[in-house]
């Protein structure tokens, strides 16, 4: 078990290849950090998206991680289910978004989901950022690709209840996907809760490609 890392968190980047991608992935995450660290900068880049669903993931976050901290949110106008096409304007959006930040963790998507969208922001994800913490949420759907991840963050019943409620209250576009249920929320937190042993029952997990673990004298260990 690695200690908490709130501590050192001063800026977390979050990027989703579409509005709710972010909420549905790590929501409960970003609403413990807002508790833990009410000054953290958490910035949000939505790679598809158009203003009625704008709306809705402004509205969701403003719930899960908004607060008296930083919170910016942008959504960018890439065809949605054709990212891999635009590979190149994909690209310069994350050189240009690795400009303007200097994020201490990074969320985006698992490379072995098998929605194309999605891999392609963790490919280029892994491409922009190099020397950073990133970690990748999963999003269950259709195609059953869910897989073994190996970093828990338990969440207290009372958070699991405002991520499902932030998803389904201010998703209206979302309401008529028989997917898009209190229960498929619910019931993947409590998959990986039971998996990690959380003491609420409740957690969301992450896959970790690399993880740098220090041990620095009186600064203790240190992951990144």
């Amino acid at each position: 078990m690695l200690p908490a890392l709130s501590a050192s968190v001063g800026e977390v980047l979050c990027l989703g290849a579409h509005c709710d991608d972010v909420e549905i992935g790590c929501g409960g995450t970003l609403a413990l950090l807002r508790a833990a660290r009410p000054e953290v900068r958490i910035k949000v880049v939505v790679f598809s998206s158009d203003p009625a669903r704008r709306e809705e993931t402004e509205s969701a976050l403003a719930r899960l991680a908004g607060g008296e901290g930083p919170l910016e949110v942008r959504c960018l106008g890439i065809q949605d289910g054709y990212f891999p096409a635009d590979w190149a304007s994909i690209k310069a959006s994350f050189a240009e978004i690795r400009s303007t930040c200097r994020p201490d963790l990074i969320l985006t998507h698992w490379e072995g989901d098998r929605h194309q969208d999605h891999r392609l922001v963790c490919e280029l994800t892994w491409n922009t950022f190099r020397d950073h913490l990133i970690l990748e949420y999963e999003i269950p759907k259709y195609d059953g690709d869910l897989g073994r991840p190996g970093l828990y963050v338990p969440l207290p019943k009372e958070t699991a209840d405002q991520k499902t409620r932030a998803l389904l209250e201010c998703f209206a576009s979302q309401s008529d996907k028989p997917w898009f249920t209190a229960d498929t929320f619910l019931g993947l937190m409590r998959l990986r809760g039971l998996e990690c042993r959380s003491s609420s029952g409740y957690a969301e997990a992450f896959h970790t490609r690399k993880v740098l673990v220090e041990f620095g004298g009186a600064q203790g260990s240190e992951a990144r």
